[in-house]
């Protein structure tokens, strides 16, 4: 069985205020063409469909229009099936669940929240028999509560806690070929939150309270997983993240971005490969001189970093960037003892919002300072 392993589309995102919609048909258009071309029996979407919850109707068309030509490019019996992210609104994306199943197209939207619900479980059949897929949205320890309980003292399941207890729900079958479909913000094991790189473009919690061991994979032959925007493994090679298929942050610049095709054939057997995807216009960073810089100017979505030691008249400085890069996101200049775009990220991120609150409110003891990290998450997420 073929499967094709995408995620985090993040339709209707703005790149510093670019409009990216041709840039995001075209893409979605090229994975098209390789559907067409390579016949997968099951298109996964792990998450993020849109950037927004509540989506523009532009955003709304863009999808509609993939999702039409996806099908017509895909064997008739084959399957598509989407999960929300932590970008989408579950109950948007689970409208029409029961009706578009029926044509073997899966939106779900909403993950098991009481008694008697489970995952949504899709069974498709090849020459080497069954293999089943479940589905699980992003899902937040709140969410689930009624189902996987709470700590005695009645706070939530950490989001490990939470996600091993609907796993364990399902009673899979290990000796059957079993694929998870999942949004969460996995750990490969032995490694600390901290050391996963991270893009500027994903929502972060404070504390990395979001961590799920990836231990939690194993029982799957393969686990389709999204919300980490650059291409990585969750310390295995078949739990895979494929990344963006777009890069929607400067710091994702220069990154390889591909479609993740998956070939299950009998159980203990699965083949991944990357098939590259090439964007209309690639997001870059240029540094140097001003003239330097000049001399390279593209229609890519360009961020300019300049190193001049002298002023420049900031009105034909910017007119002359404009007209080397049509697509110019934005200007930065580097302070003398600044060596690199990465060593301002890093500043940046140090500004956390917890320690702020911090400085303010003193003397928290446990209860507040769970309080104003659960705001803090809570504001995150909204935004």
């Amino acid at each position: 069985m073929r499967v094709f392993h995408l995620s985090d589309l993040h339709i209707g995102l703005k790149l510093l205020n670019r409009d990216l919609r041709e840039d995001q048909e075209y893409i979605l258009g090229r994975i098209v063409e390789l559907a067409a071309e390579k016949k997968p029996d099951v298109v996964l979407i792990a998450g993020d469909i849109y950037d927004k919850s509540v989506p523009s109707a532009e955003a709304v068309e863009v999808f509609d229009d993939f999702i039409e030509k996806m099908r017509d490019a895909l064997p008739e019996d084959a399957a598509i099936m989407l999960i929300s992210g932590n970008h989408d609104s579950a109950a948007r994306v689970d409208c029409f669940r029961g009706v578009l199943s029926k044509q073997n197209l899966y939106l779900i939207g909403q993950p098991p929240r009481r008694e008697g619900e489970f995952m949504e479980k899709v069974t498709i059949r090849d020459a080497w028999g069954a293999v089943h897929f479940y589905l699980l949205p992003f899902v937040k320890p709140s969410m689930v509560r009624e189902i996987v309980g709470y700590e005695a003292d009645g706070r939530n399941l950490s989001y490990h806690e939470a996600v091993r207890k609907l796993i364990e729900r399902e009673k899979i079958d290990e000796t059957e070929r079993n694929v998870f479909v999942s949004h969460q913000f996995y750990v490969p094991a032995g490694k600390e939150a901290s050391e996963v790189e991270r893009m500027d473009s994903e929502i972060r919690t404070v504390g990395n309270i979001d961590e799920v061991g990836a231990e939690l994979l194993s029982v799957f032959d393969y686990a389709a997983l999204g919300h980490i925007h650059k291409p990585m493994r969750a310390g295995s090679d078949r739990a895979r993240y494929c990344g963006t298929p777009l890069a929607v942050s400067v710091s994702e610049a220069g990154q390889k971005k591909e479609v993740l095709m998956v070939d299950l054939l009998e159980k203990g057997n699965v083949l991944v490969t990357g098939l590259p995807l090439t964007p209309l216009r690639e997001v870059r960073i240029v540094r140097g001189e001003l003239e330097e810089v000049l001399g390279q100017g593209s229609e890519d979505y360009v961020t300019v970093i300049l190193t001049d030691q002298v002023d420049h008249d900031v009105i034909d400085m910017r007119e002359r960037l404009h007209l080397a890069f049509p697509n110019l996101l934005e200007i930065r200049r580097e302070a003398g003892k600044r060596t690199d775009y990465e060593r301002e990220i890093d500043r940046e991120v140090l500004l956390d919002p917890f320690a702020l609150c911090s400085l303010f409110l003193k003397d928290m003891d446990e209860q507040d300072r769970e309080i104003i990290t659960d705001v803090i998450n809570s504001v995150k997420g909204a935004v």
